[in-house]
């Protein structure tokens, strides 16, 4: 009797157990009924593979056991003991040892949007890009637990940057900044709110209670981005300039954040919250820029899927709004306000262009998911611009990005027969801990940032900033301009790669 009833638990427990896994792994969000094109010049699976692996390469705080990127190992395991709090845990940015809250949490909303559309076609992968949210959003949740309060930097970057130093090795001082009510910052809250709430759609159906969680957090920080109103960047400008100033303002923040809670929460009070406030947070502004600073397009694109595929009439202006985005990036089209390399690559800045590439590559593809599903086009101007061409434009950046260039060089290490072999990035280039047990002292490290030597550390799916206006890559260690990778470039690379593996059958 006992053993049947052990047997019948251990069913129920299995069977309870491969539901949970697949609605966690491997639950179809987005279906995609195309044929598969019969012929690909890039293995976009393996980039999916990458860009994602990257992140681990990443981690700060106390490295899990299924670690795979093992030539790091725990890092910044006191960080918050300045301020008397537990911030172990999150991401180091780029190529340094600073925890910078605003575009962590940017990278989180975005690898978040990459899954909520494209998570039902990354199969094995989709679990890996679960588990890379949850460093992030895990960081994210110590980082707000106080009310009226966010910790939004650990460590002081000129001190950390005089020093070229291993993240195990940091000794630079770990200063812990904060903003509150006295000193806000509506920008990297109202960004923090959208990490929040964006994940939390995530884990909704693999993890009810974390991803409630998430959520009921993702309330509460909005509610104080909202409240007391100001960019982080005026209290903490000595901390956080020029590294991560809000140049941008916090406005497009405030609505980026209201888009996601409306999206992850259904409260209505978030969409009342843009049709009240939407004019006055920037909604019809022209800017054509997506990335960490700026998050108007973004903004724009998610709220026209409630138009659009929703139906919210209410927000009709919304798909204006996105058109105006997508018809200044075509080639040709009247409103066209872009530029593009000889060799095709869309060119926004010269220091980490790339991570314009990958966002505004995602935004393309995700918008032309929005249109398709509506039966819609885009018009510029007297031209019908239709998602199959948003999708061209799309694969033509991400395949300019793994090799189609005039160097000939993949911009994602690790992948195709020639990548960057010298990036900016401090525990990429020194010895790692394994190789090298003893201490690596603060300007004992320069010496290795100054020689040509290829980096001893492969940071496979790290993205770098690119070739410059004339597509040239000179592949030096100090140029962190156009050799440095960030997190922020990867996160939305991820939606974008899932989309095109799936769509050339390779997923």
């Amino acid at each position: 009797m006992s053993l049947s009833l052990s047997a019948c638990t251990l069913l129920a427990l299995l069977t309870w157990f491969t539901t949970s896994l697949l609605l966690c792994n491997g639950f179809p969000a987005y279906q995609h009924h195309h044929h598969h094109p019969r012929f690909a010049t890039h293995n976009y699976r393996d980039a999916l593979t990458k860009s994602i692996l990257f992140f681990e390469g990443q981690r700060s705080g106390k490295l899990p056991s299924n670690q795979r990127v093992t030539w790091r190992r725990d890092s910044g395991l006191s960080d918050g003991t300045a301020m008397h709090v537990d911030l172990v845990g999150g991401y180091y940015d780029a190529g340094d040892n600073v925890k910078f809250g605003f575009p962590m949490a940017f990278t989180v909303t975005m690898l978040s949007w990459s899954v909520i559309e494209f998570g039902g076609l990354m199969k094995g992968e989709l679990q890996h890009a679960r588990e890379a949210i949850r460093w992030g959003t895990d960081y994210l949740l110590k980082a707000t637990a106080h009310p009226d309060t966010i910790y939004v930097q650990v460590g002081d970057a000129n001190k950390d940057h005089s020093c070229w130093e291993r993240p195990e090795d940091m000794d630079t001082t770990r200063t812990v900044i904060k903003i509150d009510s006295n000193s806000p910052g509506s920008d990297v809250a109202g960004e923090t709110a959208a990490a929040l709430a964006a994940a939390s759609l995530v884990f909704r159906r693999c993890d009810p209670t974390y991803s409630k969680l998430l959520a009921r957090r993702a309330m509460r920080v909005f509610e104080f981005a909202d409240k007391y109103r100001g960019a982080y960047s005026n209290g903490l400008r000595k901390y956080v300039c020029p590294f991560y100033c809000s140049y941008s303002g916090y406005q497009d923040e405030l609505l980026w954040g209201a888009a996601w809670l409306h999206k992850a929460t259904k409260n209505p009070r978030y969409l009342n919250y843009i049709q009240v406030n939407g004019q006055t947070l920037g909604a019809a502004e022209f800017d054509n820029i997506f990335g960490w600073d700026n998050k108007h397009a973004g903004a724009r694109i998610l709220l026209s899927k409630a138009f659009l595929v929703q139906k919210v009439q209410s927000l009709h202006d919304y798909k204006g709004h996105a058109d105006n985005f997508i018809c200044s990036l075509i080639p040709g089209a009247s409103f066209s306000s872009s530029q593009y390399t000889p060799g095709g690559l869309l060119f926004k800045m010269s220091d980490s262009n790339m991570q314009y590439v990958t966002s505004t590559s995602f935004l393309l593809l995700t918008y032309a998911k929005y249109l398709t599903s509506s039966h819609m086009v885009v018009n510029c101007g007297g031209t019908t611009v239709t998602p199959k061409r948003l999708r061209a434009i799309a694969k033509k950046q991400v395949d300019y990005l793994l090799g189609d260039n005039p160097m000939k060089i993949s911009y994602m290490v690790g992948y195709g027969p020639r990548y960057p072999q010298r990036i900016h990035h401090r525990g990429s280039s020194l010895p790692s801990v394994a190789a090298h047990p003893a201490k690596i002292q603060c300007s004992s490290g320069f010496s290795f940032l100054n020689t040509q030597s290829p980096n001893p550390n492969i940071l496979i799916g790290a993205v770098v900033g690119g070739p410059d206006l004339h597509d040239r890559f000179p592949d030096q260690r100090s140029d962190y301009e156009q050799s440095e990778p960030s997190t922020y470039m990867n996160a939305p690379l991820v939606g974008a790669l899932s989309y095109l593996a799936h769509s050339f059958g390779q997923l």
